[in-house]
């Protein structure tokens, strides 16, 4: 199960009563059951030069030396107006998955609330890449995704920041709620990160859920420094306020030297958010 808080939280298992299940089902039952399986396959679609560069030497993965994440719509955003748009950086690949959520976008050429999974390589120092992933990556989903993106990277001397969101009403506090102060930010980090967070560290019986918490329990077991900067808001949408919370995790170690500069930050996400805008229809 996708929880994390110093620990990995592992679901139930039904594999007995899965295998029982099989040999019981209908060949036409087995037959949907394997083609949803494959149906929900998760797929990295590498650019041919990056691709070339994992598959020469498979024995030999890709030096990364920071890993760049950001979950949701809002994370997403920061990235593009702070740090994307203050370096040169070029798409190196997508994630192609499909859930009840919905579909990953077939292009690049993506829109700020658009549904999709990419990684950028920075052009001066490509053992640098970031990942903009807006997609929900369900929890049959996420081993994969794990697997598939961290297998063909090198993990040796490897850093792993996380940025995401979250409602406030997920945030456990034994204040009254009435004090709190959306969007603010929390930070949860493995045992192996030994850098100064931007901010308050996540307190139980506080947990971070799905794709996050997944990456952060796969750093934790393979021994990678990692944090995760969760933003809890009061507003479910991509929104100027919610972005700018993210904004102390520029002077982090990890990020402060892709933070170069910010000139054109305020105009790039002034575009993103106005086209979120929704007329109201009696208006």
């Amino acid at each position: 199960m996708a929880t994390f808080f110093g620990e990995t939280v592992v679901a139930p298992s039904r594999a007995g009563v899965d295998e029982e299940e099989e040999e019981e089902a209908a060949p036409e039952d087995r037959e949907i059951r394997l083609e949803l399986e494959k149906k929900r396959e998760v797929h990295i679609l590498w650019n041919p030069a990056f691709r070339a560069s994992t598959e020469s030497s498979p024995d030999h993965p890709v030096p990364c030396s920071k890993f760049i994440l950001g979950v949701g719509h809002n994370a997403a955003a920061f990235l593009s107006s702070f740090v994307l748009s203050s370096g040169d950086w070029e798409v190196v690949g997508s994630v192609k998955l499909w859930n009840e959520w919905g579909r990953t976008s077939n292009t690049t050429n993506v829109g700020p609330t658009d549904y999709f999974c990419l990684f950028y390589r920075l052009a001066s120092d490509p053992t640098v890449l970031l990942c903009q992933c807006t997609c929900f990556v369900a929890e049959d989903q996420q081993f994969q995704w794990l697997e598939k993106v961290f297998g063909c990277l090198r993990k040796t001397d490897l850093q792993v920041a996380v940025l995401s969101t979250s409602s406030i009403t997920d945030y456990k506090t034994p204040e009254s709620t009435s004090m709190l102060s959306p969007p603010f930010l929390e930070a949860l980090k493995t045992k192996q990160f030994k850098d100064n967070v931007c901010c308050s560290l996540l307190e139980q019986p506080n947990i971070v859920r799905d794709l996050p918490a997944a990456v952060l329990s796969y750093c934790q077991v393979w021994q990678i420094p990692a944090v995760l900067y969760q933003c809890y808001t009061d507003v479910i949408k991509l929104d100027v306020i919610t972005v700018e919370a993210f904004k102390p995790v520029q002077s982090s170690k990890i990020l402060s030297s892709l933070v170069k500069n910010t000139s054109s930050s305020t105009e790039t996400l002034a575009k993103l958010t106005t086209t979120t805008e929704i007329n109201n229809i009696y208006t």
